[in-house]
């Protein structure tokens, strides 16, 4: 598993597409969410889309991996579809704020990385807020005052990429990928591949 976490614009869905794009052992882990869908979101591939009593009802079944409130929505990671996908040897990227990392690591912590992805600076995070046109001024007002908070919890993490140029964040995301995939303890049947070796087969 896979967790790419940031403040809010400071470019984690970016990075989280291209490297989709890019890897095919590599699946999204799809939220479900009770907030409204955005016009380019697809029911499925961003988000699936749910009402506050069915999500509720997810989380007294402990259906969800992990689930947090933000922005007056509510956020969860189904729990069956990412079971299946690591049963199936796939990799599963998760795109999800630190009070879902630390959910995730207390329910799941084996077999988990994390990295979490700053801004160059806040100028350039409420520029890019701006720029995406996709909130109010209002708020805008507030991810800028939650991004202080949760750029506190990077010490939390793993690995840590300051996106100053996608192409750069994206490539160190990936070197991480492969030296994480590169660890002894996941190379699944090396003891075997070595012991026929040491025995010249």
């Amino acid at each position: 598993m896979l967790v790419l976490s940031s403040p809010s614009g400071a470019g984690k869905t970016t990075v989280a597409r291209r490297l989709l794009d890019g890897d095919d052992n590599l699946i999204m882990s799809v939220s479900v969410t009770t907030r409204p869908a955005r016009s380019e979101e697809k029911e499925g591939r961003d988000y699936s889309f749910t009402d506050e009593e069915t999500f509720h009802q997810m989380v007294a079944e402990g259906a969800l991996l992990e689930h947090a409130r933000v922005f007056d929505h509510y956020y969860g990671t189904p729990r069956g579809p990412v079971g299946e996908a690591l049963s199936a040897g796939r990799d599963v990227l998760f795109d999800i704020d630190w009070q879902g990392t630390q959910q995730v690591m207390e329910n799941a912590p084996e077999d988990l990385v994390t990295v979490f992805i700053l801004p160059p600076s806040t100028v350039e995070l409420e520029k890019r807020l701006k720029g995406r046109a996709q909130d109010s001024d209002e708020v805008v007002r507030r991810r800028m005052s939650k991004a202080a908070d949760e750029m506190s919890h990077y010490t939390d993490y793993n690995y840590i990429i300051v996106n100053r140029e996608i192409d750069e964040s994206v490539a160190s995301v990936q070197a991480i990928l492969v030296a994480e995939r590169r660890r002894r303890e996941r190379l699944v049947g090396l003891h075997d591949f070595v012991e026929r070796m040491r025995e010249g087969r």
